[in-house]
């Protein structure tokens, strides 16, 4: 459901829309407005989350997340799905985390990213650009193994921000772990995505394409240079 303002976290729009975009660059897509089941997760190779605070989860659905991430399964955190109540926990998944109900955010401000991996092939086309939306600080970082930085920006002096103003954090990063007993898995994070028109900058969307096929252990330009096959007369 819609949690913001107009043309901010607008889940039910992304569902439809990054639905169709991911049909037509050769992906099988599912999707839905709640939790994935064990069932729905089993034959899934990437599992891409916008809805915002995705860290509160049932048993259930934790253990459900945990045994895709041990089969080797690759996860998309977008925005805020990052947020939750065990940050700890969740960065163990994705590498970083925040906790909710803390002051971790700038609200609508400049993100100026500068690209800090531009050999990486996730960020092939992205620039130093500058976009309006939120940027997150006074994370808790996973530790062994670390996150893998593809972008920072500085924190703008919003209200919110206080004291944090200048400060340099990560916002686009992979994250490679093994959990105990499981396959090697994959993570991308974008920490952006507050304000919904921003899914529609070419840049970040073949980003977002890049960093989707690399989660899921396939070639990383395999989504954006998809041709569909032709149609025989």
């Amino acid at each position: 459901m819609k949690s913001h303002l107009a043309g901010q976290h607008d889940y039910p729009q992304f569902l439809a829309d990054w639905s169709k975009i991911l049909t037509q660059h050769g992906a099988v897509v599912d999707g839905s407005l709640h939790a994935p089941t064990a069932s729905e997760l089993e034959h899934t190779d990437v599992l891409v989350m916008y809805k915002g605070d995705a860290g509160f989860m049932t048993d259930t659905e934790q253990d459900a997340l945990t045994a895709f991430i041990e089969r080797g399964g690759g996860l998309i955190s977008l925005h805020d799905s990052l947020c939750g109540p065990d940050p700890a926990y969740f960065a163990s998944l994705v590498g970083g985390a925040k906790k909710h109900g803390e002051v971790n955010y700038t609200l609508d401000a400049d993100v100026p990213y500068t690209i800090v991996d531009k050999a990486n092939p996730i960020m092939r086309g992205m620039t130093d650009l500058t976009i309006v939306d939120e940027a997150f600080f006074n994370m808790t970082w996973a530790q062994s193994p670390a996150i893998h930085p593809l972008a920072t920006a500085t924190i703008a002096g919003t209200k919110s921000a206080g004291t944090h103003k200048g400060e340099v954090v990560p916002q686009i990063w992979t994250y490679e772990h093994t959990l105990p007993g499981g396959q090697p898995a994959r993570a991308f994070v974008w920490m952006q995505g507050h304000i919904y028109a921003n899914y529609a900058n070419p840049q970040i969307e073949d980003m977002l394409l890049r960093g989707m096929a690399w989660a899921g252990h396939r070639q990383v330009d395999e989504l954006v240079d998809y041709k569909p096959p032709v149609k025989p007369h």
